[in-house]
Order: structure tokens, then C-alpha cells, then sequence
């Protein structure tokens, strides 16, 4: 059947993949929300402008725009040439596990999730190392005794994030209470930051003065309504501090950009190897941030016991729980 929506895809990524003639341009499929959505998706970013400034290659980009749209994208972006051709996000799993067989010849990464294909590798972070740290720090800085935590979509991800949250606030203050919600079930849900300013607000009410996004574009609105309502929020995924200058405590970083970088260069310099990658405190995968937009929000006392919260998960002295690994979460 004639498909008027499909014969436009077509030709919207022909002309997006025609945009580079190289034959071997790395690509780059960015989640659904775009990678101006000034977080997961505008980390990976970084990742390719960091890569393109440092030799000047093109990069070849697609942004979903639905999920149902990755399946095309990533073949298409093989069939042309691209190596490697990275997925940013989970909801681009199962459209990499059909591609990846068809072109044993590309490289392929995904940032997120594990595809057990021989030519891909797989980027996943630990998420409750670096939310330790931002819930050691909202703890610390709450006044009231309540803080905040809104999440995206409910899965393993962000129930680790939410988890590790709990146990550094815990360990900051074993009176702290966290109020928590997750804003769906579906990959829209990192996707609507009307909806995570609203969660934000009804967090608010219940006396939280410090709530942290894990939310994606969704967490914009989170960190919208804590700023509007004088109190802190705590940004993921980049560096948000700057959203809105002395009203985010601080940012809990997952280099993407990092991951995205290290697949680009690995393939240029021709040592690209599949097989999973994870990345926590240790070896920068999971950070926080201070600089001039958080400086006065962030005390001596508070900046003393983040360096060492980083030392001890990283010499393995602090356990943090991991739910995907360690079963549900105790706190």
C-alpha cells in the first residue's frame, strides 16, 4: 500500500545520508527528543563534535523522531558506507540486533544496552555510582529533610539510579527522606517536560527542596519548575549547571560523549573491538560537576565528602548497590 509517510522518510534519510559523499564517514542515530534535548542525546553530541574537531571528519547524523524510525536508520547508514554507525540509547537494542547481522563487515556501538552481535560494542555505565554522589550531596544540602528524584521511563536504568540516590543520601543523612516518581513506561517518557515539571511541582508540595532528573528532556522541565520554585535541582547526563546558574547543586555526568568519542577514534585508528565497555567513577564514566555556575552552592564540607564518596567507590571501599546486579533495592 502507497504510504505517503513512509515514501517521505525515504527521502528525508536519503537526503540526510547523501549530505557526506566519504565512504567510510562514521554516523551517528541520536534517540528520540533530538540531540538538542540538552541531555542524553546532547552528550553524545559533544562526543562527535569533540571527534570532528580533533581531525576535522564528517559525521554523518540522524535524530528519531519515533523509535519505529531506527530499524531504517542504522541499515541505512550501513548499506552506505558508515563505520562505525553508533545507536545512542536502549529503544535502539532489538533494530541494532537485526542490523548488525546483515553487515558483519560495520562496526556498529550502542550506548546503554548490551547487543550480543560479534561486530558490536556495547557502552553501559553504572548509574548508582555517580547518583551516590548526587544524593550525598542533595542530603547535604537539603534543609527541610526531603529531596526529590524524578525519573523517566521505569526500567532497570533508572530504577539503579534512583537506588543509588537513596543510599548516598542515606549515608549523608539517615533521616533524609526521598519522595520519588517515574514519569512512564514507554521512551516517551524521557521525552515531556511539561509532565516532568509537573512531577517536579507535586515533589515540591510535599516539602522536597532538592530534586534531582533522571528523566532526559523530560528532566528540563523538572529542573524548570525547581528553579521557578526556589529550590535546587540536580542535573544528569551533561553538564546542566548552567540551565539555570545557581539553582542546580550540581550535574551527575554519564559520558556519552565520552563513549561516543572513543567509538569514532577506535575505528579511525583501526583497533575498534566489539564487546561491552562499562564505565563508572573510576575511569571518568560517572562524574560530578563544580564550576562557576554551582561554586556557592557547593560548601567545603560538601565538596570534602564527594572527593571522598569518588575515592572510595573507585578503591572499591564504598559499596553501592547495584539492582541489576544485586537484586531490589534495600534503601
Amino acid at each position: 500500500m502507497f504510504s505517503f509517510r513512509s515514501v517521505l522518510f525515504s527521502a528525508l534519510m536519503a537526503t540526510t545520508l547523501s549530505a557526506t559523499s566519504a565512504l567510510a564517514d562514521p554516523a551517528i542515530v541520536y534517540s528520540v527528543g533530538g540531540k538538542f534535548d540538552g541531555s542524553f542525546n546532547e552528550s553524545a553530541f559533544t562526543g562527535v563534535k569533540r571527534f570532528q574537531e580533533a581531525g576535522g571528519e564528517s559525521v554523518r547524523e540522524f535524530e528519531l523522531e519515533r523509535d519505529a524510525q531506527s530499524l531504517q536508520a542504522l541499515r541505512n547508514f550501513a548499506s552506505r558506507g558508515s563505520s562505525p554507525v553508533v545507536a545512542i540509547g536502549f529503544n535502539q537494542a532489538n533494530a541494532l540486533d537485526q542490523v548488525a547481522p546483515s553487515f558483519p563487515e560495520t562496526e556498529f556501538a550502542i550506548v546503554d544496552m548490551v547487543v550480543d552481535q560479534p561486530n558490536v560494542r556495547s557502552y553501559v555505565f553504572k548509574e548508582h555510582e555517580g547518583a551516590y554522589i548526587g544524593g550525598l550531596l542533595a542530603a547535604m544540602a537539603s534543609k527541610s529533610g526531603t529531596i526529590g528524584f524524578v525519573g523517566g521511563m521505569d526500567i532497570p536504568i533508572i530504577q539503579r539510579f534512583l537506588c543509588g540516590y537513596k543510599q548516598g543520601a542515606l549515608d549523608a543523612n539517615s533521616d533524609i527522606k526521598v519522595v520519588s516518581n517515574m514519569t512512564g513506561d514507554t521512551p516517551a517518557a524521557f521525552a515531556d517536560p511539561v509532565r516532568g515539571g509537573e512531577l517536579a511541582t507535586g515533589q515540591i508540595q510535599q516539602g522536597a527542596d532538592v530534586i534531582i532528573q533522571a528523566a532526559g528532556g523530560t528532566g528540563i522541565g523538572v529542573l524548570q519548575a525547581a528553579a521557578d520554585a526556589g529550590i535546587l535541582g540536580v542535573g544528569t547526563d551533561s553538564n546542566q549547571n548552567g540551565l539555570h546558574p545557581g539553582k542546580v547543586l550540581t550535574s551527575i555526568r554519564k559520558r556519552v560523549d565520552n563513549a561516543v568519542f572513543d567509538s569514532f577514534t577506535s575505528a579511525k585508528n583501526g583497533d575498534f573491538k566489539p564487546g561491552i565497555q562499562v564505565l563508572g567513577v573510576a575511569d571518568g564514566g560517572m562524574d560530578w560537576v563544580l564550576d562557576d555556575d554551582n561554586k556557592d552552592l557547593i560548601t567545603s564540607e560538601m565538596k570534602a565528602a564527594a572527593d571522598k564518596a569518588v575515592a572510595g567507590i573507585s578503591d572499591g571501599s564504598i559499596k553501592v548497590h547495584d539492582v541489576v546486579a544485586d537484586g531490589n533495592c534495600p534503601f
